[in-house]
């Protein structure tokens, strides 16, 4: 959490990270402060344009459109790796936001997943603009990235913040895609080495956990089900199995609906006969689960069995 630099300070900051910098007009004093505060700033987010051409980038970005004024950023980074500065305070820019994400952001911790909008990030954050389609396909030269890259780390120098503090409107904002191209992680990477310091780790993903099947619990169903006398057992193990023999394609989708009854024994001595399953005939083939076919089955569609 901090307060923002004059805007010439800002400049300046840029300039002694080696960015080329271009200063549009009364950039220094335009801004949407009449609408609301701007700080304390907490981190830098950047965006892609989906323009092409600097001059008519730069311009959309300094005076806005008819249902979105300007200024729309503080910077735009164009191709060739200048800045252009086109706003000075508040901008818009980032728009609601995730206030989990803004949490993030001002410890410096793992980002988690940006699933609400109710936090103004116009006021939190400085905004880069960068000069690309977002389509995928438009290239990111060598030069543009480097001068994101900079502007980042300049104003994360100023602060004392770490490359924690930098994030994509992707990050922040739900259905936003920007920017598309490259990675913030790999970014923030980036501006960790240069601000020398340890590049913050990706988050690691939990790993997939397979469901699991009782063979006891599933013999009970087939052997319930089929006779259909009393009550048939029920057990949610049935389901995993049967989404396995649609897969394998012996069960039409429309019979998979947890009850073990005769089409689902006939698919799964199907399954016991095939080479997969083990190849039985006769008896040892007559759709109730045996060990060694289920266990064929979960592991070639994805679960596991005990007891």
């Amino acid at each position: 959490m901090a307060t923002a630099p004059t805007a010439a300070t800002f400049a300046a900051l840029l300039r002694a990270e080696g960015l080329t910098v271009v200063e549009e007009g009364n950039w220094q004093t335009h801004n949407r402060n009449s609408k609301g505060p701007w700080g304390p700033v907490n981190g830098v987010m950047i965006h892609h344009t989906v323009t092409s051409g600097t001059a008519a980038t730069v311009r959309i970005c300094r005076d806005g459109r008819s249902d979105l004024p300007g200024p729309l950023c503080h910077g735009v980074i164009a191709k060739n790796g200048w800045v252009h500065l086109v706003g000075y305070g508040r901008a818009n820019h980032a728009g609601l936001g995730d206030p989990d994400v803004l949490a993030a952001v001002i410890d410096e911790s793992a980002l988690p997943a940006d699933n609400q909008a109710s936090t103004d990030g116009n006021r939190h954050f400085y905004g880069f603009e960068c000069e690309n389609l977002g389509d995928g396909k438009d290239p990111w030269p060598a030069a543009q990235l480097e001068a994101i890259e900079k502007a980042a780390t300049a104003i994360c120098r100023h602060h004392g913040w770490t490359a924690r503090s930098v994030i994509g409107h992707l990050e922040w904002q739900p259905g936003k895609v920007d920017p598309r191209g490259f990675t913030m992680d790999s970014m923030r990477s980036r501006i960790a080495t240069r601000l020398g310091t340890k590049a913050p780790a990706a988050p690691s993903l939990p790993k997939p956990v397979k469901p699991s099947v009782s063979l006891s619990k599933l013999i009970a169903a087939a052997r319930s089900n089929p006779k259909a006398v009393g009550t048939p057992v029920t057990y949610s193990g049935v389901r995993t199995v049967e989404a396995a023999l649609v897969n394998a394609g012996l069960l039409a989708k429309k019979y998979s609906d947890g009850h073990f009854g005769s089409i689902t024994v006939a698919a799964y001595a199907a399954w016991q006969r095939s080479k997969a399953g083990g190849g039985y005939t006769g008896t040892a083939a007559d759709g109730i689960p045996g060990k060694a076919s289920l266990t064929k089955l979960g592991a070639k569609h994805g679960f596991n069995v005990t007891n």
